[in-house]
This record gives C-alpha cells, structure tokens and sequence, in this order.
C-alpha cells in the first residue's frame, strides 16, 4: 500500500518533465497572456483611462487582467488538457497502465492537478508582473477572486474533459479544441469587449461558460461582486462537463 501511494507523487514528476519537453504548451498557457497583458496595456493609452463601465477603475486593472486570465485557462483546457489525454489512450498508455497497481484514474488526476497548476500560475505571474510594471491593483476581493477563478477553472477543465472523452484521436481533438475554444474567447470579451456587444449577443455571452467567466473575474478585478447568473451558469457547465466526462470517457 506504501509503495503504490507513491506512485502518484512519482508520476506527477514525471508528467511534468515531459510538460516542461513541450515549450509550446507553456508558452501558449503562460508566457503569450502574460505578455499581451503587459504589452497591450503598456502600448494602449486608453487601457491607462478610468472607464464608467468599470466604476471608475481603469481597463488595465479589471478587463485587461480578466481577459488575459481567461485565455490561458481556455488554452490550457481546450488545447492542452485535451490532447495528451487523447494523444495517452491513442498510444495505449492508459490501458497499459489498468494492468500495473497504478490506476489509469491517476494519469488524470495528475494531468488535473498539473494543468491547473499552470493556469494558477499563469494567473499569479499575471498579477504580480502587472502589479510592479502596470501599477496594477492586486484584487481588491481576494476571496471572491480566487472563488471565481476556481469555479472557472473546474468549468473549463469539466468541458475540455468532455471534449477529450469524446474525440476519436489527437488530431480531431486538436482541432475541435481550437473551434471551440476560439468562439468561447469571442464570447468571453477577449476580441470584442462585452460592454460593444450589442444586447442580444451580450445575453447569448451570459449565458456561455466563457462569457460568465471573464465577467465575473472582470467583475471582481473592478471590486464588484460577480453577478449570481454568471456564478450560476458557470456551475451548471462544469456540472455538465463533469458529468459528460464521467459518463463517456473511454481509457482504451
């Protein structure tokens, strides 16, 4: 029993010497949000202005941040989560796994475990590069932040799991992950910001799980609290996705 219990701690290593071999999974999770954030809200004055639609905060310290925050959770789930799941069970990884005392339940805890540790981290380094270079406020609600961050993160990593239970192979998952993951950031605010969109658009925004992400982390960057109908439709996505996952997830 001691020697199995081990097995996960080993295995998390492992996963992460073989992530830290795939620069472009941390580079698109990481580095590209954290240096649009500092980019855009350098070379954009109007980032730098107080905004109405914020309460008087500046677009740099709630939308911009938001934003960013959302692209690397969506990236990570949509692009990363997904494909070495698949890519795993395609190699019949998993099904060899199912014969050892490791469990293939393991490989995807660990590969939870690992992905919202990057997107965590991602956000983290978001918050204090924008802090020191930007004057970026940290959040005002901590609290209400990271509950925020934690319901979006469980609802984006529920979809992607549902997405990698269904696809055929890596290749379909790769670009079904980037279909959806590109209309999900159109919807979240990240092309066009909510407050442009008009009224029907800003509803179906509501009402997707992107949409109701940024706005409550914008909501909360901006020292608002997240309004019930977005933390709601959040919850019932990730409890969809979950439950998707669970019930047609295939190991071999």
């Amino acid at each position: 029993m001691a020697s199995t219990a081990l097995f996960p701690a080993r295995l998390a290593v492992t996963e992460f010497k073989l992530y830290l071999r795939e620069p472009l999974a941390a580079f698109f999770g990481i580095v590209l949000p954290l240096a649009l954030l500092l980019i855009l809200g350098a070379a954009i004055p109007d980032f730098r202005k107080p905004a109405a639609d914020l309460g008087g905060a500046r677009p740099v310290d709630a939308h911009l941040p938001g934003m960013m925050i959302l692209l690397s959770v969506l990236t990570v789930a949509f692009s990363v989560l997904p494909a070495v799941l698949v890519l795993y069970r395609e190699r019949g990884v998993l099904r060899r796994m199912s014969t050892t005392p490791m469990r293939p339940i393991s490989m995807l805890t660990v590969q939870l475990v690992l992905n919202a540790a990057v997107a965590a981290l991602a956000t983290v380094l978001m918050l204090v590069f924008g802090h020191l270079i930007l004057d970026v406020p940290y959040p005002p609600m901590p609290l209400a932040f990271i509950g925020v961050f934690l319901l979006g993160a469980v609802t984006m990593f529920g979809i992607g799991l549902a997405l990698a239970a269904v696809a055929p192979n890596s290749r379909v998952v790769q670009g079904v992950g980037a279909g959806v993951m590109f209309p999900l950031l159109f919807l979240g605010g990240v092309w066009l910001p909510r407050p442009l969109m008009p009224d029907w658009l800003r509803t179906v925004s509501d009402y997707s799980p992107a949409g109701a992400f940024g706005q409550a982390l914008t909501d909360v960057l901006a020292n608002r609290s997240p309004s019930l109908l977005h933390l709601v439709v959040m919850a019932a996505w990730a409890t969809l996705g979950i439950a998707a996952a669970t019930r047609w997830f295939r190991w071999e």
